[in-house]
């Protein structure tokens, strides 16, 4: 196959699996009564009112299909976010020693650790889930752990790791002259690399499905939007502390909410 068609190949497949992932949490979505943010729909709501037995509407509560789901999502949510990442790699195949088999290898790299964080999330989610702190659609159960942790996420925003792992996230070329590998191997490495910074840089992100909900595609798409436009070279930098600042407010304002009602 030519060079161009191995190109062409690779860019459908890889925009092809991340329609492929956002299709499929529609399903589940959709498939478990939920509406757009991950709450119960009126059918699921009435349904359940009939049969209070009726479980139809919960997420998965084990750790196989509670992965799997967690993976999908990192699919959907992650890979739009690599498209400047694999566009620098794809300037170094006409301009330096980069090839196909290292784009892909890139693309396996970053993928896998994603995949990695997917299964420690999950396990996160269980032990929440079984401790009390959230309900079974990955909801937080007080308003407390909600602000808290959009404080914390908050805060990171400002943090020297932050700034370090969104800079090589921000300048994948800069990564890519400093760690320079050939071929499949080569690439796989560098996207191992480059998915370990992205997980620094983005963590808090996945983090906060449990303020808004694991199955809230309202969240999802709201998170995979800003999280492309911080990698954006032309105005990442200028949208990280913003958004620091807008999530503490709301922290604040999610932790005061109880006390001002109940007083």
């Amino acid at each position: 196959m030519s060079r161009i068609v191995w190109r062409n190949v690779g860019w459908l497949g890889f925009f092809g699996l991340i329609l492929w992932a956002w299709w499929v949490m529609y399903s589940m979505s959709t498939g478990m009564g939920l509406d757009l943010i991950g709450r119960p729909d009126a059918m699921a709501q009435r349904m359940a009112a009939m049969d209070p037995r009726m479980d139809m509407y919960m997420p998965m509560a084990e750790f196989g299909p509670l992965f799997s789901m967690w993976a999908i999502m990192m699919a959907a949510m992650m890979l739009p976010t690599l498209v400047p990442t694999l566009s620098s790699y794809e300037d170094l195949i006409t301009s330096a020693t980069g090839s196909r088999a290292g784009w892909f290898g890139v693309l396996a790299g970053y993928a896998f650790i994603w995949v990695a964080f997917a299964a420690v999330i999950a396990a996160v989610q269980l032990a929440l889930l079984f401790g009390g702190v959230i309900d079974m659609l990955g909801i937080a159960k007080s308003p407390w752990v909600s602000g808290i942790l959009l404080i914390i996420v908050g805060g990171f925003q400002f943090t020297r790791a932050k700034e370090v792992c969104h800079g090589v996230c921000h300048s994948p070329m800069m990564y890519f002259i400093g760690n320079w590998r050939t071929g499949f191997a080569g690439g796989l490495r560098m996207g191992l690399g480059l998915g370990a910074f992205c997980v620094g840089c983005c963590w808090g992100f996945m983090v906060l499905g449990f303020v808004g909900g694991v199955m809230s595609l309202l969240w999802m798409g709201l998170a995979t939007l800003f999280m492309v436009l911080e990698k954006l070279p032309q105005i990442g930098h200028v949208i990280t502390k913003p958004m620091g600042v807008v999530l503490i407010l709301g922290g604040i304002a999610v932790c005061a909410a109880p006390i001002v009602m109940g007083g």
